[in-house]
């Protein structure tokens, strides 16, 4: 399969596990977070209006169904006026992009922010050595809330309230693989896995502080290889920012050493909404 191929494989699996992670919301944790989503042009477009992170206001996979056009780009900047959406970051693969992008972005304001690195591999070529002392598994339900709490730390998102119930809510959906390590009866690493046809999204990861430095990511990666390999997942793909010059970024360090490779940096743009919420 030749880069542009997989490139369109990782797009449209990252934006399935986006939507699913908002759609798959209870209903009270959505109601709470003002939670809205919807498939635009074979991308998928998510707002959270109350949650405590712009993080999950992105609309993204575009590009693939349709072109990127102004008007395909107008539906989309619609539904967050029409939302009333301050902040959204609009994420397209960088081989998607038209020759009028820089006009289209221009007239909406779009600014640049950070850089993702989207990554890919064979399932055969993914592999990378789990030695931890502690133990790593499936995460039951009755773990769940703890499960999101360590998600929530590790992203630096206040701990508790509706986007915890909305992670907690993958553990035990058939299309997430919620994995886990213990110290003893204590939650300390968590990471995801979403399934999508053939392609394998490692869809998030975290390890409490006081645990670090033990090889928890690495295990939690070798776990998820292995249930990537029996969901009959033929790809494995990550995203992950690109390090500011001179820091340090030690999921891309992981991702590189289980054998993923980089298929292209993607530009995030930024949508800010004018004074008066248009």
């Amino acid at each position: 399969m030749d880069r542009e191929q997989l490139g369109r494989l990782a797009e449209l699996a990252e934006a399935e596990f986006m939507l699913q992670y908002v759609a798959g919301a209870p209903q009270t944790a959505s109601s709470a977070l003002g939670v809205s989503h919807e498939r635009i042009g074979g991308g998928v477009a998510l707002s959270l209006l109350r949650a405590p992170t712009p993080y999950w206001n992105k609309a993204l996979g575009f590009g693939f169904e349709e072109p990127v056009t102004r008007d395909l780009m107008d539906r989309v900047f619609g539904f967050y006026r029409e939302q009333g959406t301050e902040v959204a970051t609009i994420q397209i693969a960088p081989d998607r992009l038209p020759r009028d992008w820089d006009e289209i972005r221009a007239a909406e304001g779009l600014e640049p922010g950070g850089v993702i690195i989207q990554f890919a591999c064979e399932i055969d070529s993914f592999r990378i050595d789990g030695a931890t002392d502690l133990r790593i598994g499936l995460v039951p339900s009755d773990d769940a809330a703890q499960w999101a709490s360590v998600l929530m730390d590790g992203f630096g998102w206040p701990p508790g309230g509706p986007l915890a119930e909305l992670l907690a809510a993958t553990v035990g959906n058939p299309s997430f693989r919620a994995f886990g390590a213990w110290d003893g009866d204590q939650v300390v690493g968590a990471a995801a896995l979403f399934v999508h046809d053939e392609v394998a999204v490692l869809s998030g990861a975290a390890t409490r502080p006081s645990h670090r430095g033990r090889g928890v990511q690495s295990a939690l990666m070798a776990i998820r290889a292995g249930a990537a390999a029996e969901a009959g997942c033929r790809w494995v793909v990550a995203q992950t920012g690109r390090p500011a010059t001179g820091s340090v970024n030690h999921s891309l360090n992981n991702m590189l050493r289980g054998g993923l490779r980089p298929l292209y940096d993607r530009q995030n743009w930024i949508r800010r909404a004018a004074p008066g919420g248009q």
